[in-house]
């Protein structure tokens, strides 16, 4: 596992403990290579080890003295041949300042020796320690070196030219860091890449638009749009940007477009996926003197044309009186495209009890999920046979899970029955979320919305008691009245 991966939190302070739980030498155990958080762990357990567990025999492992919570043992540690990198790193941010020294002075020796080896294993560590009160002579340290300056480095206080710490291909090693699974690192070298000024404004649009992170995607997105800015548009450019994944980034390419006089593009994005962009594809249309409203009508006029998302975005500037458009697209063929118009509906706050029971059995799970939403204010008004019926292990399982989200959300003894009667489902599914739901219940600042002395709620709650602990169930029985505080073993 390299540095900059991601590792579980918990793994640096098994190795702590594993460390200090063997032989005085730490023969047995060893300390693989790791994420940058396991690292910080892997410090904080040693020393807390050390402080808390008395008796605890002091182990003669490098790794564990270097994070010893004696200042003097930690700077004799990194005196010794071969400190492990990671930790001479966290050392450099030491409140002591003679350790604090010495590790500086190795950081630097290692720079100048192998600055593109340090620098691609160091750097997600180096970020993370950056926040500390000591943390930023490293940090800025890298930045210089990654950045192609020639750092001087003195790796011992009498050096009178101390040696330079020269990067060979700084963009090359900026362009591997862009790509590390460490996000923070990517996101610094984006930041240091386009400080850098190399790359042109469609490299700069091409890298936006193939970035999963969206915090650097933002870096290189707004590089992008700040180049067009000084330079002039660019309509390569704004392509790539109006093809990228993320919404952002092709929202960018949408706003760029009045820059680069193509607003009579915008209807074309009217109907993309991200509600984001289809906010800035109205906003052009608007600029150049257009009105998306009839162009969603026309749209939607068509049925060879209509999709969820040309629903979805009629929705969002239509009016009270456009239901019945979307009323009309309830008979639709295409499911999605049903569901975006109950999600139009309700948007517009738009209520017809009657008919979204109808969409409740819908063929679609889409539908059917849209349907329960809308449904969830009036759920109180629906019979409870009907929707009892439909958690019934006959119906589809799209149709059950959307039933009993309404009823538990009429509350009450249906909700407990109904949240019950699914703990031994054959649906993994509705298990786990009736489950969660009998335990969400359960709070020690409220009353379960249940009736006081209802016998039926004590058989419901006698079936439920594994969800729970005692003193739990303990509790819940005496806010519903159905022990006495006599009956209670903790009041007695």
């Amino acid at each position: 596992m390299s540095a900059g991966s991601h590792g579980g939190r918990g793994a640096g302070r098994a190795y702590a403990q594993s460390l200090t739980a063997t032989a005085p030498d730490g023969a047995g155990s060893r300390l693989p290579d790791g994420a940058a958080a396991e690292w910080i762990d892997f410090d904080h357990e040693v020393r807390r080890i050390h402080r808390w567990s008395y008796g605890t025999r002091d182990s003669t492992a490098a790794a564990v003295r270097l994070c010893h919570p004696d200042g003097r043992r930690r700077e004799a540690a990194l005196r010794e041949p071969g400190p492990v990198p990671e930790l001479v790193a966290i050392r450099c941010t030491d409140w002591v300042p003679a350790v604090r020294d010495q590790a500086r002075r190795l950081l630097a020796g290692a720079l100048a020796g192998d600055p593109a080896g340090t620098l691609r294993r160091l750097t997600p560590l180096v970020l993370r320690l950056g926040r500390r009160e000591q943390g930023v002579w490293a940090l800025e340290l890298f930045r210089a070196v990654l950045r192609g300056e020639p750092v001087a480095v003195a790796t011992s206080w009498w050096e009178l030219r101390p040696p330079r710490a020269v990067l060979e291909d700084p963009a090359g090693l900026l362009a591997e860091l862009c790509r590390s699974a460490d996000l923070p690192t990517r996101r610094f070298a984006a930041r240091l890449t386009v400080d850098a000024g190399r790359l042109d404004v469609r490299e700069l649009a091409r890298l936006a638009a193939g970035e999963l992170d969206p915090a650097a995607a933002r870096v290189w997105t707004d590089a992008a749009l700040a180049a067009m800015a000084a330079g002039g548009p660019d309509d390569g450019a704004i392509d790539t940007l109006l093809g990228a994944h993320g919404a952002m980034v092709r929202s960018a390419g949408v706003t760029a477009l009045r820059g680069a006089g193509r607003t009579a593009e915008a209807p074309g994005h009217l109907a993309d996926r991200s509600g984001m962009v289809r906010a800035c594809a109205r906003w052009l249309v608007r600029q150049g003197g257009g009105d998306p409203y009839p162009l969603y009508r026309e749209v939607l006029a068509d049925p060879d044309r209509v999709t969820r998302y040309a629903v979805a975005g009629f929705a969002e500037c239509a009016r009270r009186q456009d239901a019945p458009v979307l009323r009309a697209l309830l008979e639709h063929p295409d499911g999605p495209v049903r569901a975006a118009a109950l999600a139009g509906l309700r948007l517009l706050d738009v209520t017809d009890t009657e008919l979204l029971r109808e969409q409740l059995d819908d063929p679609s799970a889409a539908v059917a999920r849209e349907a329960a939403r809308s449904l969830t204010a009036s759920a109180g008004l629906l019979p409870v046979d009907w929707l009892t019926a439909r958690i019934a292990p006959g119906r589809p399982p799209h149709v059950r899970r959307a039933a009993y989200r309404l009823l538990f959300a009429r509350g009450g003894v249906a909700g407990l029955r109904a949240s019950v009667e699914l703990l031994t489902d054959r649906d993994p599914a509705l298990r786990t979320i009736s489950a969660q739901r009998v335990q969400s219940m359960w709070s020690p600042y409220r009353t379960p919305d249940l009736p006081s002395r209802d016998p039926e709620v004590g058989v419901l709650l006698d079936r439920c008691t594994h969800l729970f602990s005692d003193h739990v169930m303990r509790q819940m029985r005496a806010r519903l009245g159905l022990v006495t505080r006599s009956d209670d073993p903790e009041e007695q």
